[in-house]
């Protein structure tokens, strides 16, 4: 399950999380390492500072490009320091900054610590100095320090590093992109004469423990156009009758058999109906007949251009 939905994260930022395009990415790899564009480099003469490539996007560009601020004292141009100690400290106050200003935002994150973000190796030396200080508390009673230290073994700590990064951008989507779903363009259901008896998907916040008035307005979008569809789209069809209504109350068994997501596609591009939708089975019942209808939703979709990555 969490390697399903990290392959769906990674495939939503790769296309739509960045400004001219795609930028592919991995979880975590990139993301730990692409987090400045320049780096302090030692010359016998002065230091100096050395691009590490002008095309090389962080994640602070992906976020500017999503919610359109910077974070608080952290630039496009940010440089780490050549000092392995200095460059592990000055990453951890960047994540750290990170963190607290995506649970500004709304973001849930109290599991998420800003040194299952580092690298393995700056990880391993904020242990250490982590240590060295606990140490010094010991000797000096009158330090007081009710940070707990979380010692990860390096194969538990890439498991934990992967999870957390999946966490921060399914936060993120969800505080900057989620927000954007309007319903002002969803008329009011019951003005539709072949809808008045759909129950309705109420927006309000506390309605749900799983879903937010953000994908409620989703989910009420998916069931004006099915049924608002449903008997155009497959009056000649070639497998089966009309669909029956259906009250579509969440995205996954829901939209399994393809119909749901074909209606929808037919209320923007109708001519797909005459060329694709008439040959999906309306009542599928068996493994192959969903294959089949989903063939047919990733081939319509191809056909639009609407090249989303999306597996069959």
């Amino acid at each position: 399950f969490f390697q399903k939905t990290l392959t769906a994260v990674k495939n939503w930022f790769t296309l739509f999380g960045w400004s001219k395009g795609q930028n592919p990415i991995s979880i975590p790899y990139s993301l730990r390492r692409d987090v400045c564009k320049a780096q302090m480099t030692s010359s016998q003469e002065k230091d100096f500072k050395q691009n590490l490539g002008k095309d090389t996007k962080t994640v602070y560009d992906m976020l500017f490009h999503l919610s359109g601020q910077l974070l608080p004292g952290i630039t496009s141009r940010q440089s780490l320091p050549l000092d392995p100690v200095e460059r592990m400290l000055q990453l951890h106050w960047q994540h750290s900054t990170l963190l607290a200003f995506l649970k500004s935002q709304g973001a849930y994150l109290p599991h998420v610590m800003p040194e299952f973000l580092l690298e393995p190796d700056d990880y391993k030396e904020w242990i250490k100095e982590q240590t060295v200080l606990k140490v010094g508390d010991v000797k000096n009673p009158g330090i007081c320090s009710n940070e707990h230290i979380f010692i990860l073994e390096d194969t538990v700590f890439e498991k934990m590093s992967k999870r957390a990064w999946t966490d921060v951008l399914l936060q993120v989507y969800k505080v900057f992109v989620l927000p954007r779903v309007s319903s002002c363009n969803i008329t009011d259901l019951s003005s539709s004469e072949n809808m008045q008896n759909m129950p309705r998907i109420k927006s309000e916040p506390l309605s749900s423990n799983i879903y937010s008035p953000y994908e409620r307005t989703i989910l009420t979008w998916l069931n004006k156009n099915y049924e608002k569809n449903r008997k155009t789209v497959w009056k000649d069809c070639q497998k089966g009758e009309v669909p029956p209504m259906r009250w579509i109350v969440n995205f996954d068994r829901d939209l399994l058999d393809g119909l749901v997501l074909a209606a929808q596609l037919a209320a923007y591009c109708p001519y797909l109906i005459a060329t694709h939708f008439v040959r999906m089975y309306t009542n599928p019942r068996t493994s192959e007949q969903f294959l089949h209808n989903c063939l047919i939703l990733v081939n319509a979709m191809h056909a639009v251009s609407l090249a989303i990555d999306i597996k069959v």
